[in-house]
């Protein structure tokens, strides 16, 4: 009988031990492992109108297996629009704050989680990552109606060129690009590719961003929804993730997003 009590027990601890990942996992590869603080930017939430809610959460996820520490933060003022995601056309008559809005990111923690970006000091952040989604364009900055010609919300352009100046990384996935590029000189970047390809399971219908960043003195390198470039140089990363337009392929993007994510990480490190 103690001798099947102490082959059981002996069984049971050798399962416990095969359980890294749930039970006494260390850590990813990259970063000071829990000690690394990130900024993460919002634009709203919903892929028309804020910041895409696979991006957003997808990063986070990303953030938390490689042990960094992350605050986010979206600009308390009203968004350009609020977009009905059924019809994809603008519902009249609402206005959203994107702050409030980006606060559904937050898990029910609110402003313990989600801040005022003026309120963003880089001295208190290793990197910063912006998601993507068409609050890009809409709410951070001006493209939707001025293309390359765009204003960046100022807060936005201040923090780009604050963690730029610090050599800070930054992260940028899907259009994000489009920001650090208007206001940043000689950038390496990536948003997919630089015509509409079709793919097997998808296509590039927005290569026309990709026009328009080359024409502010940017220099795009083409890649897959799964990768992302490095600018070493400039401690820029980005990944072109929902750039690609796909019905149901979205590990895609996950591991996009986790390329990129791996390696503002690995920079924060240095």
């Amino acid at each position: 009988m103690l001798a099947s009590k102490a082959l059981l027990s002996k069984q049971a601890a050798s399962v416990l031990l095969r359980q890294p990942a749930c039970l006494v996992h260390h850590g990813g590869d990259w970063g000071n492992w829990g000690n690394t603080n990130i900024a993460v930017v919002f634009s709203g939430c919903g892929w028309w109108d804020g910041t895409d809610v696979h991006e957003g959460a997808y990063t986070m996820y990303h953030l938390s297996r490689n042990g960094a520490r992350f605050q986010m933060f979206a600009p308390n003022q009203q968004q350009m629009h609020v977009f009905d995601h059924m019809k994809k056309q603008p519902a009249s008559g609402e206005n959203r704050n994107m702050m409030m809005e980006s606060a559904r990111f937050s898990h029910g923690q609110g402003m313990m989680q989600m801040q005022d970006l003026s309120r963003l000091d880089v001295n208190s952040f290793d990197a910063v990552i912006f998601p993507g989604g068409h609050g890009i364009i809409k709410n951070l900055s001006s493209f939707n109606k001025d293309g390359k010609d765009c204003k960046l919300h100022n807060d936005v352009e201040r923090v780009l060129k604050e963690f730029h100046k610090s050599r800070k990384p930054i992260g940028l996935s899907s259009m994000a690009p489009i920001l650090a590029c208007r206001v940043l000189p000689n950038l390496e970047v990536t948003m997919g590719y630089e015509r509409d390809e079709s793919s097997r399971w998808g296509n590039w219908p927005n290569t026309n961003m990709v026009q328009a960043l080359k024409s502010m003195g940017a220099r795009h390198n083409n890649r897959e929804a799964y990768e992302a470039y490095v600018d070493e140089k400039n401690k820029v990363v980005s990944t072109p993730t929902f750039m690609w337009e796909t019905d149901y392929h979205y590990h895609y993007i996950f591991d996009g997003i986790g390329n990129m994510v791996k390696h503002v990480m690995r920079m924060t490190a240095k």
